[in-house]
């Protein structure tokens, strides 16, 4: 079975599709991973297909208006407000994304086609083209509606039934004000009738439920009893370093030094201030007399002259490198999150914007980590309070370590290829 798997975002969104391809790989398909170039190596190295898309929304995401979009969308109205903003910028950008897809399936000509993020749901109407099997992927609760919980990114204002089930239209509706540019594409390019307004993004346009897979797990983010059976929660889809691979000698050095330091890192969240964000976590390990790791990632985190006990790390695998910390502090991405919970780490989650809020406040109520600290509120006391509470609480360690044993006995990958494998049946 050949697969198309179509997903657009920062590596976090990346990752877990790289997992499951590997995967389906050994389970004996073929697979072709259709992202932006940044990531082509990424992809082949893993032994997968690569397949084109441009880059133009990730030079959005970090250019100074996307930057000052992560630094001003911490709530619904913010995300309002910076999707108005944004619109015109966007909009010529989702449609050469969609051409760039469809030249993709047309030389991978697929058997089934996977799409993952908020973004690359419009490319739905390919499938009807290529007359095919349609999956949708997503690393959080957001479309599918259910009266017991509220979408995510919206509060949990314990208002009843009526009220969760709102949150998914308005986000339906949200959606919806992008359909013109992919039923301009099925009309102008796919040369399909363009598809009814009364449906849904959870459905086709023949009206069939396009199958949903959450790469997250039940233990986690448990599963709504509402939901359809066609919407399904499968565990997380790790990508574990290969067997041989080795750090480097001078962090292998710095962990053989003294206790296990804790992780800080902001991926490609750092904003436009990653100087401001450094000079706070270097300052929250000293006073709170801890060695660290700071991690620079994407975001580009500045840091020069810093003391013996604080290590500055370029990139290692999360798999790797989190069983070997104490706790671990970062924005709250779902894959991030996802490997310090495996890891049976504490937690502290600073989250920017979007489902990061939504994690911080999930690791909480599990008891794995501290009230998530939101960026605008970062500082040097409010990091060193919480950093002080994940190493002192040992009920907190073991409720994360706990947890982290429960994940590490799952297997999500295998769960979602049984399901993909049926739609060759």
């Amino acid at each position: 079975m050949k697969l198309l798997i179509v997903t657009l975002g920062s590596r976090g969104d990346v990752q877990p599709y790289v997992a499951l391809g590997r995967g389906l790989k050994a389970a004996g398909h073929q697979d072709t991973i259709c992202t932006s170039p940044i990531f082509q190596s990424f992809v082949t190295q893993h032994g997968l297909n690569y397949g084109y898309m441009n880059n133009e929304l990730i030079q959005l995401i970090d250019s100074d208006a996307g930057r000052d979009a992560i630094e001003n969308t911490d709530n619904l109205w913010g995300a309002v407000r910076t999707t108005i903003k944004l619109f015109k910028r966007v909009k010529p950008m989702y449609r050469q994304t969609l051409h760039d897809i469809w030249q993709t399936a047309q030389a991978v000509d697929p058997d089934v086609l996977l799409l993952a993020s908020k973004a690359a749901i419009l490319a739905e109407s390919i499938a009807d083209k290529q007359s095919i099997p349609l999956l949708m992927s997503m690393p959080f609760p957001q479309f599918v509606p259910s009266a017991q919980a509220p979408s995510m990114g919206f509060p949990d204002l314990k208002l009843g039934a009526w009220y969760n089930r709102l949150t998914y239209r308005i986000v339906h509706w949200t959606v919806g004000l992008y359909s013109g540019i992919p039923n301009e594409f099925r009309h102008h390019v796919l040369q399909l009738p363009p598809k009814s307004k009364h449906l849904s993004i959870l459905h086709r346009a023949d009206g069939i439920p396009i199958p949903q897979l959450h790469c997250y797990s039940q233990q986690v983010v448990p599963r709504p009893t509402d939901w359809p059976d066609w919407a399904t929660v499968n565990g997380y889809w790790f990508l574990d370093q290969p067997d041989d691979w080795q750090p480097s000698a001078a962090l292998k050095t710095f962990l053989d030094a003294g206790e296990p330091p804790i992780y800080i890192g902001f991926g490609s969240m750092a904003g436009r201030l990653p100087q401001r964000l450094a000079k706070v976590a270097i300052e929250a390990l000293q006073v709170t007399h801890q060695r660290g790791i700071l991690a620079t990632g994407w975001g580009g985190l500045q840091t020069s002259h810093l003391p013996e006990t604080i290590f500055k790390l370029d990139q290692v695998p999360h798999a790797w490198l989190f069983p070997h910390v104490s706790a671990v502090v970062h924005h709250g991405g779902a894959g991030t999150t996802a490997a310090g919970l495996r890891a049976g780490r504490p937690t502290i989650i600073c989250p920017f914007l979007g489902d990061q809020p939504f994690w911080g406040r999930q690791v909480h109520a599990l008891g794995a980590g501290p009230q998530p600290i939101p960026q605008k509120r970062l500082t040097m006391k409010t990091l060193a309070q919480a950093i002080r509470e994940v190493t002192g609480n040992s009920d907190m360690r073991d409720k994360a370590e706990a947890l982290g044993a429960r994940l590490r006995a799952e297997d999500g990958i295998g769960n979602a290829i049984a399901i993909i494998e049926t739609l060759s049946d």
